[in-house]
């Protein structure tokens, strides 16, 4: 098995190598080709599904997944219409390899570029949902970079079919390199992954915390995603009651399982129609938890954590005791205090009078998002195609050396250039 795994990983590398070198016509072809598969091919995929779903009903008995679990495994036709119109989007989507990031003259004749280039080999672990397959893959082949897919045993016959169709489509695209999409299925390879730092560039887990940290703490390979979605939503003491209403309902019951769904509701004690609200939530068949024992619980179904704050110093000071860093809104008239809130609440996203839902990078206009990451380098938030880059310095001269500007015959101008 370890052996198999390294072999994998380095066509892996290989074609990370074959894949940067790739024009954005080929890669935009080949995701049009695969977005066509797809299509041509939706009811074996539909197939597969089903015999995912009716062995998942047996692991909800005996505990291996929850419900919430069983419920992002479903492929509806409405998930897997907007699976394949979120391939043709990231196609038609501006190219982000080879951007110039920094054009600069040091000294006549000698100019720096910082170009963005790819990451090279993506490792992908994910738990049930299967259309994180195309939306991964598809990133992946724009951003010109291969990737390693582990899904969960869950899925594990859908996930094989759509890679079938999709490296079926992409071996009829001219030109286009082999293995630069690959998937593993057996446990001990997610390993077997976490070790190989030799040939893969980052890590990019998508579950449970259960999971992630798991993947945190096994491994000497960067990884990018987050731990939980501890999502709050502050209603401040001017807040419009049919708005605050329509705003966490929709944040907790639009998709109670996602990772920004609202899990903690907190109040200021001045509202005036806080029983109101919480009534309004009741009638949604929302489950109110008033001082729960852990604030730091993410429920994936439809229970609200609820909390009455003294001021919105409070409220800030609770989300960043408590909070995951991930998303979390406040509900107010007060532009003044919307703007402190949204700097001081260390989240990757901060609103204001908008549902916590909308942290995604299809709604954000990326396409397709690889997932989430509550970290503080590299991308953060909703990661999309400028997630999967990263750059490289690129200095042309004409027989320059440094010997010339360290004994003063030479000097710099560092002057930027358009």
């Amino acid at each position: 098995m370890v052996e198999d795994f390294i072999n994998i990983a380095k066509r892996a590398k290989q074609a990370s190598l074959e894949i940067a070198d790739l024009n954005a016509q080929i890669k935009n072809s080949a995701l049009i080709a695969v977005a066509d598969m797809i299509e041509k091919h939706q009811q074996e995929i539909f197939e597969a599904n089903s015999q995912d779903l009716a062995n998942a009903e047996k692991m909800i008995e005996t505990g291996e997944i929850s419900k919430s679990v069983f419920n992002r495994l479903k492929l509806d036709e409405n998930k897997m219409r907007d699976m394949i119109k979120g391939i043709r989007d990231i196609s038609n989507l501006e190219e982000p390899i080879g951007k110039i990031l920094l054009n600069r003259k040091l000294d006549d004749g000698l100019t720096l570029q910082k170009v963005s280039c790819p990451i090279g080999v993506l490792g992908i672990i994910f738990e049930a949902r299967p259309d994180v397959i195309s939306q991964i893959s598809s990133l992946a082949i724009k951003s010109s970079n291969a990737v390693i897919l582990k899904g969960g045993k869950e899925s594990k016959n859908t996930n094989r079919k759509i890679l079938e169709i999709i490296n079926l489509a992409l071996d009829s695209v001219e030109v286009f390199p082999k293995n630069v999409i690959q998937q593993v299925f057996e446990r001990e390879d997610v390993a077997q992954m976490l070790k190989c730092d030799k040939y893969i560039n980052l890590i990019i887990p998508r579950g449970g915390n259960n999971l992630v940290k798991y993947i945190k703490s096994n491994t000497s390979i960067p990884v990018l995603g987050h731990a939980s979605g501890i999502c709050h939503i502050f209603v401040d003491e001017s807040a419009d009651i049919n708005m605050a209403s329509s705003v966490v309902v929709d944040a907790k019951t639009q998709y109670p399982s996602a990772c920004n769904a609202v899990e903690t509701l907190l109040i200021h004690k001045d509202f005036a129609k806080k029983d109101e609200l919480l009534a309004s939530l009741q009638l949604n068949e929302i489950k109110l938890v008033p001082n729960p024992e852990n604030w730091s619980t993410e429920y994936g179904e439809k229970t609200l954590s609820v909390k009455v704050v003294n001021s919105l110093d409070e409220a800030i000071e609770h989300i960043n005791t408590y909070g995951s860093g991930h998303t979390d809104g406040i509900i107010t008239k007060n532009l003044e205090n919307a703007e402190k809130f949204m700097n001081k609440v260390d989240s990757a996203g901060v609103y204001f009078n908008a549902s916590t839902r909308f942290a995604d990078g299809f709604r954000y206009g990326f396409g397709a998002e690889v997932g989430i990451s509550t970290n503080k380098t590299h991308a953060r938030g909703p990661v999309g195609l400028e997630g999967l880059t990263i750059y490289k310095y690129k200095l042309q001269g004409n027989g320059h050396i440094v010997d010339d500007y360290a004994k003063g015959l030479k000097t710099f101008h560092h002057e930027d250039l358009n």
